[in-house]
């Protein structure tokens, strides 16, 4: 009786405890939740509202009108849409050309065989220790001398190659069967064949995960276009917005139609989340740890 007694009371403290830490787990991501979610709503109901609304001494936590007319108005604003051409123009062609060399690298480090591939492959891979801002000097310094600045190519070339997309993909090379590899050149397959046939469609989730990562990163790239590239011909929309709404003569920024801007500009990036989200996770998950 004692005994059945003393278990019941340990169940219960085992149940009391493991809802416990459960209401502990879920209020401490609860809260982190608000705290990321927070400026996403402070940019919402900003992008809504009047300009006295906004500069009210007091903030209000919900606008007292919504003037959607501030996208109509940021759209038409200053040099919007040239600065959303540039983006996309930048996005798309640096996104083909850095997924072009990094399936073909990829390719070279997992299937091909030479001499000093591994050695080469530890060196590229020990860059990735070093912080990507260490280069921003060696970069301009080189494109100086190039004479790139105010240009497409400086946009473009100097972040074509990204180490980490090439190992990620390689290792999703790695995972494919190297018979499939030799039946392929019995029978007479060429390697460039077999990659674009075989190779490439079998590793379609982590190239579609490097295809959106790689955009996103061009779409919301600032330092880097604001160092080599800020003239009105060229700037990015990322160095636009911090601009395009302030008035010379008096120097105030029209907040609810920068907000408004800022609204139209991660709308994009928003949706590739939300309907690509599982292209990622897989593709990630696909590459594994070997090799």
């Amino acid at each position: 009786m004692v005994d059945s007694m003393n278990k019941e009371q340990i169940i219960k403290r085992q149940k009391a405890s493991q809802i416990i830490r459960k209401v502990v787990v879920y209020a401490f991501l609860g809260i982190m939740a608000l705290i990321i979610i927070f400026p996403f709503y402070w940019m919402l109901i900003s992008s809504v509202k009047s300009l006295d609304e906004y500069y009210l001494s007091s903030p209000t936590m919900f606008p007292r009108e919504f003037h959607f007319e501030n996208f109509r108005n940021a759209m038409a604003y200053a040099s919007f849409g040239r600065y959303m051409l540039n983006t996309v123009f930048v996005g798309l062609v640096s996104t083909v050309l850095s997924l072009v060399i990094t399936i073909f690298a990829a390719f070279a480090f997992s299937r091909l065989e030479f001499v000093g591939r591994d050695a080469l492959f530890s060196v590229l891979l020990a860059t990735m220790m070093v912080p990507g801002e260490l280069f921003t000097i060696t970069n301009y310094a080189t494109v100086s001398k190039f004479g790139w600045q105010n240009t497409y190519t400086v946009l473009i070339v100097p972040f074509l190659v990204s180490i980490f997309y090439i190992y990620l993909l390689r290792q999703n090379f790695k995972q494919i069967p190297n018979e499939l590899y030799y039946a392929a050149k019995v029978d007479g397959t060429s390697d460039f064949k077999y990659l674009w046939k075989v190779m490439v469609p079998l590793s379609m989730p982590t190239i579609i995960s490097i295809t959106i990562l790689k955009m996103m990163g061009s779409w919301n790239s600032y330092i880097w276009p604001r160092l080599v590239a800020n003239d009105e011909a060229h700037k990015l929309i990322t160095n636009g917005l911090r601009t395009a709404f302030t008035n010379a003569e008096t120097g105030r920024t029209d907040i609810p139609l920068q907000m408004a801007a800022c609204v139209i500009v991660s709308l994009p990036l928003f949706l590739v989340f939300v309907f690509f989200r599982k292209y990622i996770m897989r593709g990630v998950s696909k590459s594994g740890i070997k090799g």
